[in-house]
Parts: structure tokens; sequence; C-alpha cells
């Protein structure tokens, strides 16, 4: 038999691109998709679970598999409330993570974020930082936390500050080289390609970097 993968956030920019990755994958004979809403898409594989993500306990008889992808996340300017933002970027994914560990999935994988530390006084890094120990914490024995720097591609909204600050990435990148090359802007599909290949790998390292990110999805 085949694997089965979850993923949870597959209606965004770098989810859609694992996604496709999963289901294209002779690996893999089903994936199950957790979501608020509808994809849109429909594939002999795939099994899409609609609900309220921040009750994931909602799910916990169906949130059984291999292989855990969790690729949610959120930004200040689309989530003003801090306490919310809380619930979608700490919440959806340590709760992912302890339902993982209770139904025995050996895989699980997340995308924080660069500069992620729960001694940070930036709330955002903070957040990702706590994020990350609690996920952690649930000792999967396949844990990967993935810290991408800001993330290129074309996405369903148009967010003109990323966009600007993409382009402004972009010409910076070429002046960032040793140990300032995981300041470089990444794209959506070398952090979906890399989730595919750590699974595979086995890495020994948990926290993987954005230059790191790079390396994997050239394997």
């Amino acid at each position: 038999m085949g694997k089965t993968a979850l993923i949870l956030g597959a209606t965004g920019l770098t989810g859609k691109l694992l996604l496709n990755r999963l289901l294209a994958d002779e690996a893999y004979d089903r994936v199950k998709v957790f979501s608020r809403r509808a994809l849109g898409l429909e594939h002999p594989k795939l099994e899409v679970y609609i609900g309220d993500l921040l009750k994931l306990d909602i799910f916990e008889s169906d949130f059984l598999g291999d292989e855990v992808f969790c690729c949610i996340g959120t930004t200040a300017n689309k989530t003003k409330d801090k306490e919310i933002y809380k619930q979608i970027d700490f919440g959806i994914p340590v709760s992912a993570a302890t339902l993982s560990k209770k139904n025995g999935v050996n895989s699980f994988l997340v995308i924080s974020a660069l500069g992620a530390n729960a001694e940070s006084s930036i709330f955002y890094n903070k957040t990702k930082g706590e994020m990350e120990k609690a996920v952690l914490n649930q000792h999967i024995p396949n844990t990967y936390i993935l810290r991408p720097s800001l993330i290129k591609g074309s996405r369903d909204e148009k967010r003109i500050g990323e966009s600007i600050g993409g382009l402004l990435a972009s010409i910076a990148s070429v002046f960032l080289v040793g140990k300032f090359k995981k300041y470089r802007a990444i794209k959506a599909e070398s952090i979906a390609s890399a989730m595919h290949q750590l699974v595979k790998s086995k890495l020994k390292t948990q926290i993987i970097e954005s230059d790191q990110i790079e390396e994997l999805r050239r394997l």
C-alpha cells in the first residue's frame, strides 16, 4: 500500500504547490486536505475535510496517515488582531502536531519563518518561536521545521507590500552571500519541493533554514 499524506494550508501559495506534487507522486495512495473551504479540485487520491481549523480536534478520527504537512500561516496585514493571529500561526500547527502524536503519525513538517525566536521582543518572531518549541515538544520521530525568508510566488490575492518587498529582495539577493545567503528571498516552489524531499531523506537536522531549503529542493 502507498502512503497517506495530510495537508493543512493547501489553499495557500506553498500548500497548493505541495498538494500538486503529492498527488502526482506514485508513492501516495491518499492525500487528505483539511481546510476551511473547498479547493475546487478533484482527484482520485484527494480527500477534502472542511471545517474550522481552529477546532482541529473535530477531525481527530480522520487525522490518520504517514506524514503531516502544515503550511498554515497568515500575515500581520491580513490578520491585525494579535489574538486571532496567534490562534492561527501558533494554535493550528500545535494542534496538528498534538493530533499527529496522538494518532501515531511519524513525520510532521511545518513552515515557520526566518527569525523565529521564542525569546524575541517582536510579536511575529516570538509567536513562530513558541510554535516551534511546542511542536518539538511533541517528540514526533521525523519533525522538520522550515524557516523560509521572504516567500516569492503568484498569489490569488494581491499583496502590494510583499510585491515591492519581493522585488527589492530579489535585487538584494546578489549581495547576500556566505552566512547571509539564508536572507535571500525564496520561491514557494522551492519550499514545496524541499518538504517533498525531506520525508524521503530522513534528515537528522530538525530546523531547516532558508538557504538549506534551497539546497534540499535540488535533490
